[in-house]
Parts: structure tokens; sequence; C-alpha cells
């Protein structure tokens, strides 16, 4: 990919995927296409640990590492981390996929099950479909939006889920980046886009239709390799008229560059 300009819109692991690409000789162009908020409620936690003690949850689900990490920090300033502990001893613990792993394994929580690749919603309830649920009280971590998809497929099998908020995702504060991309994607200087969460598109979206551009946003995509880093990322873009060439496999940053590196190759 010697001297390709790679978009990129992550944010949180944007310098890392910089440093990937311009090791195999690309350009990375950054445009941060989200914000991670912190959204963590005190009293949310605290009135879910209360209601625990007599109504336990049979489920706990985790779907992120940062998620995971600012329910336990939340929980070490409310001085109830050890409530949180026991209410995952007793409930059977699932993770959609490795970043939460870590750390679950620091706090010496036990893993039941974890999704299999590519960590989708899908492969969540394929590996909870054994698990009895109906009348079940079931606890989902939600990441940066709700998961209609997760929520629809537990309350099918007669669950009660109950969600609980740490972060959100949000429009950057500064755009200006994403303006430019824009500014490039017609001026034909990108040859390539990576999108590495579906929110970064539906934001990328959202710029341009402020800006006024957004009828042609896709048909200045598709000019573009377009690489996706899994499923989820992919239906996001298809939305939107986008056809990625390609996904990750497995849906890790590494196997999107060396796959981007080998198109260009």
């Amino acid at each position: 990919m010697k001297d390709k300009v790679i978009a990129i819109l992550e944010a949180r692991a944007g310098a890392h995927l910089a440093e990937l690409i311009a090791r195999r000789g690309g350009i990375p162009l950054a445009a941060p296409a989200l914000e991670e908020v912190p959204d963590v409620e005190p009293q949310a936690i605290a009135s879910m640990l209360a209601t625990s003690r007599t109504d336990p949850f049979k489920m706990t689900i985790f779907q992120t590492g940062v998620g995971t990490r600012a329910l336990f920090q939340a929980a070490d300033s409310l001085g109830l981390t050890g409530e949180l502990l026991a209410l995952l001893a007793a409930s059977t613990v699932i993770v959609r996929g490795p970043k939460p792993v870590g750390e679950l394994n620091s706090r010496g929580v036990v893993i039941a099950y974890r999704a299999a690749s590519p960590f989708t919603t899908a492969a969540v309830l394929e590996a909870v479909a054994a698990i009895p649920l109906h009348g079940a009280r079931v606890l989902v971590q939600r990441y940066g939006a709700a998961n209609p998809e997760l929520r629809q497929g537990l309350e099918t099998r007669g669950a009660r889920v109950e969600e609980i908020a740490t972060y959100r995702w949000a429009l950057p504060r500064d755009v200006q980046p994403l303006r430019e991309l824009l500014a490039a994607l017609d001026e034909g200087r990108v040859d390539a886009v990576v999108f590495t969460s579906a929110v970064q598109i539906q934001n990328l979206h959202a710029v341009a239709a402020a800006a006024g551009v957004d009828a042609t946003l896709a048909t200045r995509l598709n000019r573009c390799v377009i690489a996706s880093v899994g499923p989820v990322c992919s239906r996001a873009l298809a939305a939107l008229g986008v056809k990625p060439t390609f996904e990750a496999s497995p849906p890790k940053l590494g196997p999107l560059v060396g796959r981007l590196a080998e198109i260009f190759a």
C-alpha cells in the first residue's frame, strides 16, 4: 500500500491503526468519527445491585472492554465492588468478544460462555441458546448505543432484560477532520477508507448531510477500497449504499490492515 492514502475513522485505537498502516508504506488520513462520552449513573448501578439481592440476575452479558472497565470503576467509587462481584458469581457470565475478558479476569470473574467470532449479536444469542431464560432476569452491559436485536432475542425467549449504560457514542466535538475527509473524497485523494464500527459510517453520513453532500457520499466512497472490520459494520455500510470491498477475518485491526496490503499489492 505504498503511498496510498488510507482514511481512518477510528478514534480510540486510531493511533495504533495509523501506525500499522504507516509501517506498510501507507499514508494515514485521520478523521475520528465518534467520541466515547461517559454515561455512568451511580444511582442506577446502586439500584441495580440493591434489587439483585432479592431478584438475582441469572445471566450477565458484557459487550465491550471499555464498558466493563467503566462499570467496575463506578462500583469502586461507590464502594459496591464486593456486591457487583457477588452478583456476577451468582450469574452466568457471557462475553461478546475478547475485549471484556481481560477486565473480568483482573477481577477474578468466571466467564461461562464466549461468543464465537465474528462476535456479533447473533453469535451471543447462539452462545446462550441452550440456557433456559423464561422468567429469568438478564443484565446487559450496554455499549455506546442500545442493542435492540439482543434485547428482542432474549425477550422472545421470556427473559426480563435490564441494560446498564456505561458510556455513549457521540459525534466528536471537532468535526473538521470529517469535513476535510469529505473534501478529499470529492477530489479523489483517498485510496481506501477503513471502518471499524457501524457508528462511524452513520456519523460520517450525518456530517455529510449537514454539509449538504450526503446524496453523493455513497458514490464517493464506492470509488475507494472500503475495508470493514466485520458483518455489523458491513450491514451499516450497505444500508447507506456503500459496498465493502472486504471484511477482516478475524475481525481485528491486524488482519484488516494485512488484507488492505494484499489488495494494493
